[in-house]
């Protein structure tokens, strides 16, 4: 019986192991870029590329509005192709715990067309991307 388990269990990790290929890797291409707002870096912002099929990538702005996109936790960058993208400057606060640095709540300061209404677009392509964004709060 524990002859039958071992050996399910290494046909199992077997077959993981497979998946996990690099046969089987989406194209992506690294993004990043800066986000200004009336002329200012928007820090603290949540950046969304979503292509048209597949995954969504995610990136934050530090204090210089510079972001960077995530694929997955371990993998940067965006799928090739057309996205629609979404930036959105509201947050709620945060940290203040041991060292972390306190970060005050904001509510939204961007009009709706760069988020819930989005009619901002970025075409990735293969290799590295700077894709800048500067928006305006009228």
């Amino acid at each position: 019986m524990q002859v039958k388990s071992f050996a399910l269990g290494l046909l199992l990790l077997s077959l993981i192991m497979a998946g996990c290929g690099s046969s089987n890797k989406i194209p992506l291409g690294r993004v990043e870029g800066v986000i200004t707002v009336d002329g200012q870096p928007l820090d603290g912002a949540e950046i969304v590329f979503e292509p048209t099929n597949g995954r969504s990538s995610v990136g934050w702005t530090d204090e210089k509005g510079h972001y960077e996109l995530d694929y997955t936790m371990e993998t940067k960058g965006a799928i090739l192709g057309t996205h629609v993208v979404r930036i959105k400057s509201a947050r709620s606060a945060s940290g203040g715990e041991g060292d972390g640095p306190k970060v005050e709540a904001r509510k939204e300061i961007l009009p709706g067309k760069y988020h819930t209404s989005s009619t901002l677009t970025a075409e990735v392509t293969k290799g590295n991307n700077v894709i800048d964004f500067a928006l305006g709060t009228k």
